[in-house]
């Protein structure tokens, strides 16, 4: 019989990197080709098997990563690690394929406000566009990914309906789309309405395999990522330094920290094959390399295993 005070939690999660992707996006001054692979390289140091490499869109999107297909040829050597990539459309994805991706992500908004925005044409028609990326990667034998961007809140409409995320969902698993990102561009969700959209969603479509992509924009990420371990969520994306932010967002900031979430997870126990020690020095590293501050709480207190040295002298003050 399971205590009713036990804190059930999931005993593994599995973390996606996605630093070189979201992190990389929105960074401005050019990060020359060499200096995204020795990244890279170094995060495949740190146990990570799953990373989110790049994104296959048009250059002028996202300069910062025109050079996708140069940097996923250099890195095929790093067979133990499932790379997957964002991308936007049947040009991006055949791109993909033959770089060497074994995973594309497809790239869609809850909103047609945001949708306009990220992919110039409002969600529906976005998300019918996907049919014919999803038939080159079946005949590729390549996996595909489907994601909800803006899917806890937009800037622009609010929060969004849960029939608006039941439809598109439901067009996703018509199209024989089964695993699912939920995004929180915004960083608008609270642990309530995690769990709660979370828990209906998996009621809802008990096949889809539904994964989290947090950002830590109001500072919620952590307790959103708990809200959803507590739904059996057990696939969560994150970057290093707390790096990325969409460019399409207003005062966007960056993702939930690597570093952070797993020093989280490990506290409670939960396994993710991932060296903390390793990740905060790749984390401090980068956070010089690139001169960004993305938040992260391990790069500014360090883990609680981390102590200190007693003061030399104490002396109690009476009041």
């Amino acid at each position: 019989m399971t205590n009713s005070n036990e804190f059930v939690l999931p005993k593994k999660v599995e973390i996606c990197e996605v630093a070189p992707r979201d992190g990389f996006q929105s960074i401005k001054e050019w990060i020359p080709t060499e200096e995204k692979i020795a990244i890279i390289r170094k995060l495949a140091n740190t146990g990570v098997k799953s990373l989110e490499i790049t994104s296959f869109v048009h250059p002028k999107a996202i300069p910062q990563l025109k050079d996708a297909y140069e940097v996923v040829t250099a890195v095929q050597d790093l067979t133990d690690i499932k790379m997957r990539a964002l991308v936007p459309n049947v040009k991006g994805a055949q791109r993909a394929i033959d770089a060497g991706i074994k995973k594309l992500k497809l790239m869609l908004s809850a909103t047609d406000s945001h949708s306009i925005s990220n992919a110039n044409c409002v969600t529906e028609e976005a998300q019918n566009g996907f049919l014919p990326i999803i038939e080159l990667a079946e005949k590729h034998g390549v996996k595909v990914g489907g994601s909800i961007s803006v899917a806890f809140g937009c800037p622009f409409e609010g929060k969004v309906p849960q029939e608006r995320l039941d439809q598109i969902v439901e067009r996703y698993q018509n199209m024989g789309v089964h695993e699912i990102s939920l995004a929180d561009t915004t960083g608008a969700g609270n642990p309530k309405q995690v769990y709660e959209m979370l828990g209906h969603l998996k009621e809802r479509f008990p096949t889809i395999l539904f994964t989290m992509h947090l950002h830590n924009t109001r500072g919620m990420a952590l307790a959103n990522a708990i809200a959803g371990l507590q739904q059996g969520i057990t696939h969560f994306d994150s970057s290093i330094a707390g790096l990325g932010g969409c460019p399409y967002i207003p005062n966007a900031t960056g993702n939930i920290s690597t570093e952070d979430l797993v020093h989280t997870l490990h506290e409670m126990g939960i396994e993710t094959g991932l060296n903390l020690d390793a990740l905060i020095d790749v984390a401090k590293e980068v956070k010089a390399q690139l001169g960004q501050e993305g938040g992260s709480y391990m790069l500014q207190a360090g883990p609680c295993s981390q102590l200190h040295a007693k003061p030399k002298s104490q002396q109690k003050v009476e009041s």
